[in-house]
């Protein structure tokens, strides 16, 4: 696969932005894809906030391995990280809010001893399309900020008030401006925090495919339809998929362009089960 890079003008406006911001904040909540805890992080935005009270939320988690985001999160605590999981799209909030509270209590109190009744702020960061728009919104409890579950519909810094005495602001994803470890770079690109329309989608899916037969064959072959045969390259599995699931073009040829548009769709909604592409001791 070639070499994966995506960093767009607005990335790197909206990283001066946050800088200017961070001075207004008083905690920060990272958000990663419970389905690649390490990949998801960037490590530029976490030097980026350092010094600020964090909290750092495992996201999707309806969609990763539950024992697989057990271990992630012990091994996230063991760095002495406040560290949860969450699932945006119906998970219920009170562990986060309870989470804020402690993350601010330092600066609440800062407040109180000066006298001062002061709006709390926390930031929301993360890379484009681990949920930070939805994650608002489900705090907020409505539709509050635009999502849609692809990269970069976030492109400007929005403050959203959730109490009397507490806003968050909503961040646009933001990636390094490398991606020096590829294979972390492929992860992203399975998950769509990648632009998928800047990479061949049929190699796209096809390495998906290979990598998801090395982590639960059984789940891939039963969705797809795979016989025992299929093979083992990222070509020869697109092909098998397209014959068991009937995806094929006038004169049986194989239709692989949509072949790879479905499988990444629904491998990224679900359909496979809960399936985390980054175990923790890989």
């Amino acid at each position: 696969m070639p070499q994966i890079n995506w960093y767009p003008g607005h990335m790197a406006r909206s990283r001066r932005l946050l800088e200017e911001q961070l001075r207004a904040v008083d905690a920060v909540i990272e958000l990663c894809d419970a389905r690649a805890p390490r990949a998801t992080r960037n490590p530029d935005l976490v030097r980026l906030t350092r010094g600020k009270a964090r909290i750092l939320v495992l996201n999707k988690a309806d969609l990763a391995d539950d024992n697989e985001t057990a271990r992630w999160l012990e091994h996230f605590r063991g760095q002495n990280a406040s560290a949860l999981r969450f699932n945006s799209n119906g998970g219920k909030t009170r562990d986060i809010q309870a989470r804020i509270v402690e993350a601010t209590r330092p600066a609440r109190e800062r407040y109180e001893r000066r006298g001062v009744k002061k709006t709390l702020r926390c930031m929301v960061i993360g890379i484009p399309n681990v949920g930070k728009s939805t994650f608002i919104n489900r705090l907020y409890g409505g539709s509050i900020v635009q999502t849609a579950d692809r990269p970069g519909v976030t492109r400007a810094n929005r403050w959203v008030k959730l109490g009397d005495y507490l806003e968050v602001l909503d961040t646009p994803g933001m990636l390094p401006p490398r991606l020096d470890d590829q294979g972390e770079a492929q992860l992203l690109a399975y998950l769509g925090s990648i632009r998928d329309q800047i990479m061949d989608g049929e190699e796209l899916a096809g390495g998906l495919m290979q990598l998801l037969m090395q982590l639960k064959p059984e789940a891939v072959r039963a969705r797809f339809k795979l016989p025992e045969d299929a093979g083992h390259e990222p070509w020869q599995l697109l092909e098998a998929a397209c014959r068991g699931r009937g995806w094929l073009l006038s004169g049986g040829r194989f239709d692989t362009e949509r072949a790879a548009a479905l499988i990444l769709d629904e491998f990224r909604a679900g359909k496979l089960g809960k399936i985390t592409i980054e175990p923790f001791d890989r």
